[in-house]
């Protein structure tokens, strides 16, 4: 089943507020492997230049899929048959504890290879004060029966 191509082009409105705490960063960091004392450490965070512990690079993936995007199920999507394609992230600053923020996600692009669907995601990843720390884009493909 082909996924609504009325939805290019269509951004969400912002997700509610996410916030980035010490926690949570650790635990991102445990996750994926990481030891380095930025993600964990405040005074080694503070020694690079930074106000607090920051978060791993491919952390804003917390934030950036869970939009309202995937979840309306005018979409079509079948969350059963996703997979995730690629991943990346352009960076205005690092996000770091503290930091509490909200999410834009806007589909760029769906189109079919073969049986699958293969679509992009731009998220904008901005502090409630409205500041952007990041870009997410996102493309997931729906694997065809």
């Amino acid at each position: 089943m082909a996924l609504n191509r009325d939805f290019i082009g269509r951004s969400f409105p912002p997700s509610d507020p996410y916030e980035v705490t010490r926690g949570k960063i650790r635990e991102f960091a445990d996750a994926i492997g990481d030891r380095n004392p930025v993600y964990r450490d405040q005074e080694a965070a503070k020694a690079a230049g930074h106000p607090d512990v920051i978060a791993p690079p491919t952390f804003p993936i917390v934030v950036s899929l869970g939009n309202a995007a995937l979840a309306d199920p005018e979409l079509g999507l079948n969350y059963a048959m996703v997979v995730h394609g690629e991943q990346r992230f352009e960076y205005t600053r690092p996000l770091h504890a503290g930091d509490v923020v909200t999410c834009t996600a806007t589909i760029t692009e769906i189109k079919s290879i073969g049986d699958n669907e293969k679509m992009s995601v731009e998220t904008d990843v901005r502090t409630t004060e409205g500041e952007l720390v990041c870009k997410s884009y996102n493309t997931i493909v729906e694997r065809g029966a």
